[in-house]
């Protein structure tokens, strides 16, 4: 039987390692779900810089409403960029065979990347765009090395170029994930400083994580009430047990 168990554990470690995000990348982001403010300004950034290509197609409106608690009107009025009611799942406004034709393939669907990539591997793709024009668009990603998206989020970055070390190529995969934190130089400021665009990053990154589990945030809710029942009723077992116990002695 014990040898059973253990072979079975042997087998899921690769499948463990996978579900953590094996992925080796340059940045890490500490994800936080109890900072509703933070949410709220992630589900803006994703409605005002996002939205127009990237679906969600497992998220509605009217959930991310009532789980962040933004009123609706204000959902309606200022968030909702894309088509449809409050009601509908988060389409994006760009059809499939026009992005298609313009990127090389449909930008895809995030709802969710940040479970299946993980919170690092998003932060570290939007802090990793840098200058390169032999590409189409006009930037590269050390992260994702070629990638057709378009730096969406210039305006509030800048642009920034990738310092190379003395000996280092140019060449595709010279500055990829694994190789350690790239260096950049910001050579266009954008609306914020580096400091600013991490945190406004960071909390978009934090918004996905949400949107890619948002049960999350029911159980981080109930399992603050599970402990707290549970270190009242061990005080209550406690001095029960003392109770019994006071005469026996």
């Amino acid at each position: 039987m014990m040898r059973r168990f253990l072979i079975a554990l042997f087998l899921m470690m690769p499948l463990a390692a996978w579900a953590a995000g094996g992925e080796s990348v340059p940045f890490h982001h500490d994800t936080n779900l109890g900072n509703q403010a933070s949410l709220q300004r992630g589900a803006k950034m994703f409605m005002n810089y996002c939205s127009g290509c990237h679906s969600l197609q497992y998220m509605r409106y009217q959930r991310i409403a009532d789980d962040l608690e933004i009123p609706e009107d204000v959902m309606e009025n200022n968030l909702m960029m894309t088509r449809g009611k409050i009601h509908d799942t988060i389409q994006g406004t760009m059809d499939a065979e026009s992005a298609a034709e313009w990127f090389g393939k449909a930008p895809p669907d995030l709802s969710l990347t940040a479970r299946e990539r993980g919170a690092d591997w998003v932060y570290s793709f939007l802090l990793s765009f840098y200058r390169d024009d032999s590409r189409p668009t006009g930037v590269n990603n050390v992260v994702m090395s070629n990638t057709a998206m378009p730096a969406v989020l210039a305006p509030l970055q800048g642009y920034q170029a990738l310092k190379h070390s003395e000996g280092e190529g140019e060449g595709e995969g010279s500055h990829g994930a694994g190789h350690g934190a790239p260096e950049f130089e910001l050579i266009q400021e954008g609306q914020l400083n580096p400091a600013e665009y991490k945190k406004a990053v960071g909390d978009l990154t934090n918004f996905l994580v949400y949107v890619g589990e948002p049960a999350k945030l029911v159980r981080y809710s109930l399992g603050f009430k599970v402990i707290v029942f549970l270190l009242l009723f061990t005080a209550l077992a406690y001095m029960l047990k003392r109770e019994f116990w006071r005469d026996v002695h």
